[in-house]
């Protein structure tokens, strides 16, 4: 029996899926794709699951972007479909309920990098490298595209995708590609501190706040505070405000279920 593509497990609140093609730089095929959305879709009716974090098999690569001997290499309405469904894969990831990180492990390339930006918070190693290098093969980064402009200057982006020139970690953190990079040896310890700090937050709460976020940023800006204002209601009358609110006033950990 042959390893999957992509590997699920949970533990502590947490669930961690790992791109597992180590061999080809993870470079995502098509049943990775498939798997992802099957992770995500089992993460969410899980209630024990809290946050989700996303990484790479090894220490050399996050993922590398598409298997360009797989799925790329399909005919007509096969490539198609497998197009339509990375898009799907990051319409997903990007309007999670839950908490996302991605742990980024060496380099991210291309598809990879539509993962990256996809997720809430980006942590990695400073020795990363980070491009979309499509153009330098006939292509351009199509998809990815649409995180890539919303998360940095118009200017910056263009030049990133027009050149597919490899960008450094402090790069990739000024631009605001990632969150923040650390040193190798620091990584996992960063990432497990964030994880485990999430893991510890209301999920109801923050629930709500993902997917309020998400609907209000294409608002107009009096529109979009009466809509948070409703949303900040909801979220008070949840049994989790209550407890946070109580467990500060009592000077202790809060205890919350989720509801």
């Amino acid at each position: 029996m042959t390893e999957k593509d992509l590997l699920y497990s949970v533990k502590d609140h947490i669930a961690h899926i790992t791109i597992n093609r180590e061999k080809y730089r993870n470079s995502i095929s098509a049943e990775a794709v498939d798997l992802f959305r099957q992770y995500l879709d089992q993460a969410e009716k899980d209630d024990a699951v809290r946050v989700i974090c996303v990484t790479g098999a090894g220490e050399k690569a996050f993922c590398s972007g598409a298997d360009l001997g797989g799925a790329m290499s399909a005919e007509g309405e096969g490539k198609n479909q497998a197009f339509r469904n990375y898009a799907d894969l990051l319409k997903r990831l990007a309007g999670y309920s839950k908490p996302t990180v991605a742990r980024i492990n060496g380099y991210c390339l291309a598809g990879g990098t539509g993962f990256m930006l996809a997720c809430d918070i980006v942590i990695a190693r400073n020795d990363a490298k980070f491009g979309t290098p499509e153009v330098n093969v006939g292509l351009f980064p199509m998809m990815i595209g649409a995180l890539i402009f919303r998360n940095v200057l118009k200017k910056k982006a263009m030049e990133m995708v027009l050149l597919g020139e490899k960008l450094g970690a402090a790069q990739a953190q000024e631009m605001g590609l990632i969150t923040r990079s650390v040193a190798p040896e620091k990584l996992d310890e960063t990432v497990n501190k964030i994880l485990e700090s999430l893991a510890a937050k209301s999920p109801i709460g923050m629930k709500i706040g993902k997917q309020s976020f998400y609907a209000m940023q294409d608002l107009g800006f009096e529109e979009a505070l009466d809509f948070l204002s409703e949303k900040l209601s909801e979220v008070a009358s949840t049994e989790d405000a209550v407890e946070g609110i109580t467990a500060f006033i009592e000077k202790r950990a809060p205890v919350f279920k989720g509801k």
